[in-house]
């Protein structure tokens, strides 16, 4: 029998579907779901940008696929839907691929469903940082096949590259009036040794070079430069002692007076992690995973925390004089869960809204958030 918790995600998961698949996913027109307030776009040009957490399905995730695609391949669309309303209406929405995309089934824990692909942009997202530690799973195929499936569906990438043009090729997206360069980094590869010949085919976490791209993305037009990091430890909730010092460091960094980095934006801690204002910058330690499945801490336990994430959202503001910074008008973090029963991603303030008991995770997802005091610069719980 299905239980109430599953009975209660599943009836939201359809309305929220229904509202998604009335929307024009044109983000040029931006339509905005029904029963949901049109976006708050600042009169004087400003925008709106989301930003999720990993997605790297699991065994049960990707089963669930099959199941919702009636057993002939795979669909993740359904497993979207109840986030789909929020990153739709975004300006510009950056999502996370934390793994590799295979055959149609993928390989079991290396490979993803190319599908995976389409339902990102069926959600609404436009882009996806690709540097993390499984980036080399499948080594240089994967990366190609990954790319390849991002393409097909116009989802704009940044952290992993097929040639070295495209390694050296900057990822520029337009957000209302602004320019936006996404970079993106990870610590490590697993071990994992870089394809031969292709030094470039990963975006290593280092400093200087992270610095040196980001100057370079503002020579090249960029209004504000997004920087995605996969970094930290695993199953813990406070940022750890290098999170902190890279984080001081990058967000201090100045060109000209102006910072050389407008937001950072962490994953691979596979659980939330706190957001904070770091040199007049915000700095989110980890966003959690979006999209998962069974997660297991170090002593082989199931880690519910594992499955619960936010979604960023920040509301940028343009200069007052020309060349002067983009500011962050409104920061809010939005709690979100994928629930291994119902195989659906939910957005926790519609969820309770809607009768369903998600109040424990909701409220320790706000508490890890805003552990370092973000709420006294003005971070807040959005809906």
């Amino acid at each position: 029998m299905i239980n109430r918790r599953r009975q209660a995600a599943l009836a939201l998961t359809a309305l929220l579907a229904a509202a998604a698949a009335c929307q024009n996913h044109v983000r040029e027109e931006r339509a905005v779901p029904p029963g949901h307030p049109a976006p708050a776009v600042p009169a004087t040009g400003g925008f709106t940008l989301v930003a999720a957490g990993d997605v790297m399905p699991q065994k049960s995730a990707v089963d669930h696929a099959n199941f919702d695609a009636g057993g002939n391949g795979y669909d993740f669309r359904p497993m979207l839907a109840g986030v789909a309303p929020v990153v739709s209406r975004a300006d510009l929405a950056l999502c996370h691929l934390a793994t590799v995309t295979g055959g149609d089934g993928g390989r079991a824990g290396l490979t993803s469903p190319p599908q995976l692909a389409e339902a990102l942009a069926a959600t609404g997202y436009d882009g996806c940082s690709t540097a993390s530690d499984r980036a080399l799973d499948d080594g240089a195929a994967g990366i190609q096949r990954t790319l390849d499936a991002l393409d097909r569906v116009g989802l704009r990438h940044s952290g992993t590259a097929r040639t070295d043009a495209e390694a050296g090729t900057l990822t520029l997206m337009n957000a209302g009036r602004a320019r936006v360069a996404q970079l993106s980094y990870t610590y490590d590869v697993n071990g994992n040794s870089l394809p031969p010949g292709q030094p470039w085919a990963v975006g290593l976490l280092d400093e200087n070079r992270v610095l040196a791209d980001a100057r370079a993305a503002r020579q090249a037009g960029a209004d504000v430069v997004v920087v995605s990091l996969h970094w930290g430890t695993e199953g813990t909730d406070a940022p750890d002692q290098q999170q902190l010092t890279l984080a001081k460091r990058l967000t201090a960094a100045r060109t000209g007076g102006r910072p050389d980095i407008d937001l950072l934006l962490g994953t691979h801690a596979h659980i939330p992690q706190a957001y904070e204002k770091v040199n007049g910058t915000w700095v989110v330690y980890g966003l959690g995973d979006q999209m998962a499945g069974e997660m297991y801490n170090s002593q082989g336990q199931q880690d519910p925390r594992g499955n619960e994430s936010t979604l960023a959202r920040f509301t940028f503001t343009p200069p007052a004089r020309p060349g002067g910074r983009w500011e962050v008008a409104k920061a809010e973090f939005i709690p979100q869960l994928y629930d291994l029963d119902a195989g659906r991603v939910v957005d926790l303030n519609a969820a309770i809204g809607q009768g369903a008991d998600f109040t424990g995770a909701r409220d320790a997802i706000r508490d890890v958030v805003l552990s370092r005091g973000a709420a006294k610069d003005g971070l807040v719980m959005g809906e």
